[in-house]
């Protein structure tokens, strides 16, 4: 009765909160159906090869609407819901990553690992790796997603040859093949070119020979199972691509090195029939001192320079955004206005941190603004959204992995609903066009079509005198903004 009196005085969002805590203390007291488990101890199968679920506990994700208390329940994300004249599921197009879902650790420069999933052997064997690629397709079914995206290492182990990688891939490969069905199918796949000590100075832009061909060997069969897999981008990040001091380094013959490189990677594309799209991922520093491509503009400079602005796109990362000294709205504006967006690497970083924390995008504010971006690109496909986001170092329950994807996609979800708001109330827009209304005239028309000389300016700003200013409105703008969150 006294538990009674409490809530009743309670507010709602108070109410809310109460109930999500108590969702978490009976949450791992309350699974599903008792189902061979995904551990090593596991009996259910005399052959030895493991058989069951790998998330016996974790129901098919399924939304609930707002209302839900349910933290393994959508709550904004409704695949098939239509907004702005698209399903959402066709705005978004979600991938998961395979490296940080499959592949994290924990662990971090001043720790070991913190994870150890009870499917996990402690080796990177041939067999570990394919009942990794069997979760996985266990955890695309259950977040009810259709995209995966992969690097060439993170499925398969390394070989002592380059051969020997080849083949190892080829095998997890076809069985990725075979458990994705007819449904499923990767966003990209890439190379890892910057674990292996081999890529200190980096894979396109090393100073040894013998490492760019082995590059781009690895780059080669990358783009070779990306297709037959049905992938529908391949993506370029050059982590080691780039310098740590001017004093050893002819940047002028590596950034030339790189095109070469990526000159060859789009007529070995053309040769084996992968339409798919090539995107290059920019990111400013971390590991090397400075990356080639730094950001959205300095990539299309780079890729203008070439020529090849007509075979690439961009992979617009936000964390990358915030560490060139960007926001994530900027780099896609950037890429969006260059008509080179491409793919969106959806996570955020810590204003307080200085390097790549690669967090889950939970800022309804900053995913608003992302999709702002993405509504006036028309979308994003054959592109879309893949998460390059880890759990936190602390979070370590098998369920935190699908937590934390729910909270991702709800919170792109609810950036798209605020959209809609804003361009059904046409308030941000009508404000946008105000200010440059003075340009809606027979002269401005001059000017935006390059027809307005500087002598013809000189004779009208004589006649005209003094020009009035009129206000920028940004509080105006922002309240707008602010209103529909």
């Amino acid at each position: 009765m006294n538990y009674l009196r409490v809530t009743m005085k309670m507010k709602p969002a108070e109410i809310y909160m109460l109930l999500l805590c108590l969702s978490v203390l009976t949450f791992g007291v309350i699974g599903g159906p008792e189902t061979c488990p995904a551990n090593l101890e596991s009996e259910c199968n005399d052959s030895g090869e493991w058989k069951g679920e790998f998330f016996p506990e974790i129901p098919k994700i399924k939304y609930e609407g707002p209302s839900s208390k349910n933290p393994l329940a959508f709550r904004w994300y409704n695949a098939e819901e239509v907004i702005l004249g698209k399903k959402m599921k066709d705005w978004f197009r979600f991938s998961v990553a395979f490296w940080h879902t499959f592949r994290g650790t924990g662990a971090d420069p001043f720790g070991a690992p913190t994870k150890s999933w009870p499917w996990e052997d402690g080796t990177n064997s041939l067999a570990m790796a394919k009942r990794r690629m069997q979760a996985n397709f266990e955890f695309i079914d259950k977040l009810g997603v259709d995209l995966w995206c992969f690097h060439d290492r993170d499925i398969a182990p390394d070989g002592k040859t380059l051969e020997e990688s080849n083949a190892n891939l080829d095998e997890v490969v076809a069985l990725a093949k075979e458990l994705q069905g007819s449904k499923i199918h990767p966003l990209w796949g890439t190379a890892q070119l910057f674990l292996h000590p081999r890529y200190m100075h980096g894979g396109a832009t090393s100073s040894e020979l013998g490492v760019y061909a082995y590059a781009a060997a690895q780059v080669k069969k990358a783009i070779e199972v990306t297709h037959y897999l049905g992938g529908e981008n391949y993506v370029f990040w050059g982590g080691r691509e780039g310098y740590q001091s001017l004093l050893n380094t002819d940047m002028g013959r590596e950034l030339d090195h790189m095109a070469r490189f990526l000159e060859a990677a789009v007529a070995y594309k053309k040769k084996i029939g992968f339409n798919g799209t090539l995107l290059i991922e920019p990111k400013p520093q971390e590991p090397t001192k400075h990356q080639y491509d730094w950001d959205a503009a300095t990539s299309a400079n780079f890729l203008r320079k070439y020529g090849l602005i007509g075979e690439f796109k961009l992979n617009i990362e936000c964390n990358h955004a915030t560490l060139s000294g960007h926001s994530c709205h900027h780099e896609l504006e950037t890429a969006r206005l260059n008509g080179i967006l491409g793919n969106i690497d959806a996570n955020t970083g810590d204003p307080q941190v200085g390097w790549d924390t690669d967090e889950f995008l939970t800022d309804i504010g900053e995913a608003t603004m992302v999709m702002l971006s993405v509504v006036k690109n028309g979308g994003l496909a054959p592109g879309g959204f893949n998460f390059d986001a880890k759990l936190r170092r602390e979070s370590t329950d098998v369920e935190d992995l699908f937590i934390a994807h729910i909270s991702g996609m709800d919170t792109l979800a609810r950036g798209l609903r605020n959209v809609a708001k804003i361009i059904k109330a046409g308030c941000l827009d009508e404000l946008v066009q105000k200010r440059y209304s003075s340009f809606d005239s027979e002269i401005g028309a001059l000017i935006e079509a390059g027809k307005a000389d500087f002598e013809f300016l000189e004779k009208k700003a004589i006649e005209w005198g003094e020009p009035k200013v009129p206000s920028a409105k940004q509080e105006l703008a922002e309240m707008i903004f602010q209103s529909a969150l």
